[in-house]
């Protein structure tokens, strides 16, 4: 079967991975100069597969008149006319309920249980060369009150199955002896031995070089937007690009942000919003005092992933600008950070800044699955957990495009539990608009 997959970012380069692995005649099409461009370019790095918890949860709101309010907090928001966000907001807001985060959570847990599986059989399959290392995760907490809490999450996820340990100060600074300079503020930490790190753009790449190289080599089509999607009788009967129309038997929707333009013109509301990120890139030199050990600095919302001889430190969440320009006094807060929690860093010098847009849906849940035209299929709004979820997410896909019971019931990730069709008057308005 020939299927066209839109997006060359982790989640569309893992899906073209796995369709053509089952033999299909895949083409990836994406707008950008080459794989892994925009949102997996230097995400934060950490493959957290028992760290899944949606944004979405009670313990937020109370938080969230002190963030508002305070341009250097980890969570920041500019409200715009633009209904898309209010209906995102009113639905995240909705979703911030304990039993629908704990369901949440044990869903994604599912889903990250199965990708670390996956990944680990990809790395030793193909040998991609992207900085992967499994040194376990940390997390860290400087606060009495926020560590009570975590454990009590901690007894939660045990129960489903993860396995992690509690750890003293002074076991989190024998773990992890980067963090000595601030052993004095450390309440505690948690130590999760089954998560990896890796550079995710370099993984793009190498996918990319392996899918070329295969016994049914995988096209690729850069600088090429998809401008819409033709619908006819139940079914997706071409794309119209700026390259001109191509045409396949099926298509998957793994673009990112730009999915929710795309579902939208065939009446699929998929609930994508961007949420900004930010992150440094430090190269390290003979002095320099990085972790080896993934590292989250809970009171600041902030995550340190080793790379070789470089730290990835990512964090931020900007809601309302949705573009990917870098905010100085953004990027001064994050280095603020470093230099407070690692105060003896030492780098070779000055980092590498980023940006990107999170395609996230309100209730943290990605949409992976079937829609109601026979042959488009979504695995979109991943959010922050993109990197983390891609291997299973694609995993997932390919096992219901071949028609087989998946390791995940397709109604868990479903479009329809996720509340994503539109109307059906609207439905067939924009699909008589995309046909014509």
């Amino acid at each position: 079967m020939r299927i066209i997959v839109i997006g060359a970012g982790i989640i569309g380069l893992t899906t073209a991975y796995y369709l053509s692995h089952e033999g299909h005649s895949v083409t990836v099409v994406d707008s950008g100069e080459g794989a892994g461009q925009r949102t997996s370019k230097a995400n934060g790095a950490q493959l957290s597969y028992s760290f899944v918890s949606p944004l979405a949860d009670p313990g937020i709101l109370p938080k969230l008149p002190s963030w508002l309010l305070d341009r250097n907090s980890p969570l920041s928001f500019r409200l715009k006319a633009d209904v898309e966000q209010w209906r995102w907001l009113f639905a995240f807001l909705k979703a911030c309920r304990a039993s629908k985060a704990q369901r949440t959570t044990a869903e994604l847990l599912q889903l990250g249980m199965y990708s670390r599986e996956l990944v680990h059989e990809l790395v030793q399959k193909e040998r991609p060369s992207f900085q992967f290392e499994s040194s376990g995760k940390l997390l860290v907490y400087q606060d009495a009150k926020s560590f009570a809490g975590a454990q009590a999450q901690m007894a939660y996820q045990a129960s489903l199955g993860c396995s992690q340990t509690l750890l003293t100060p002074r076991e989190c600074l024998e773990r992890e002896p980067a963090l000595e300079a601030i052993g004095g503020t450390i309440a505690g930490g948690i130590f999760t031995p089954t998560e990896d790190a890796g550079d995710c753009l370099q993984l793009c790449v190498e996918l990319e070089r392996i899918m070329r190289s295969g016994p049914k080599p995988v096209t690729f089509l850069y600088r090429t937007t998809v401008e819409n999607l033709r619908g006819e009788g139940g079914r997706i009967v071409g794309l119209h690009t700026s390259q001109g129309d191509i045409t396949a038997d099926d298509y998957v929707i793994a673009n990112g942000i730009g999915a929710q333009r795309l579902a939208r013109q065939v009446g699929i509301n998929p609930y994508v919003y961007p949420l900004k990120g930010y992150s440094l890139t430090y190269e390290l030199g003979p002095d320099s005092q990085a972790p080896r050990t993934s590292v989250s600095d809970l009171r600041n919302k902030v995550v340190y992933a080793r790379l070789g001889n470089r730290l990835r430190v990512a964090g931020m969440v900007d809601i309302g600008d949705t573009t990917a320009s870098i905010a100085p006094h953004r990027i001064a807060s994050l280095r603020e950070n470093v230099r407070t929690f690692l105060p003896h860093l030492n780098p070779a010098g000055e980092p590498e800044a980023w940006a990107g847009l999170r395609p996230a849906r309100p209730d943290g849940k990605p949409i992976i699955g079937a829609t109601r035209f026979r042959n488009l299929w979504l695995n979109v709004g991943h959010g922050a957990l993109g990197f983390t979820l891609a291997a299973g997410s694609a995993g997932l896909l390919a096992d219901q495009i071949a028609g087989r019971p998946a390791r995940i019931p397709a109604s868990v990730f479903g479009l329809q539990g996720a509340g994503g069709e539109t109307s059906s008057s609207e439905s067939r308005k924009n699909a008589r608009r995309s046909a014509a």
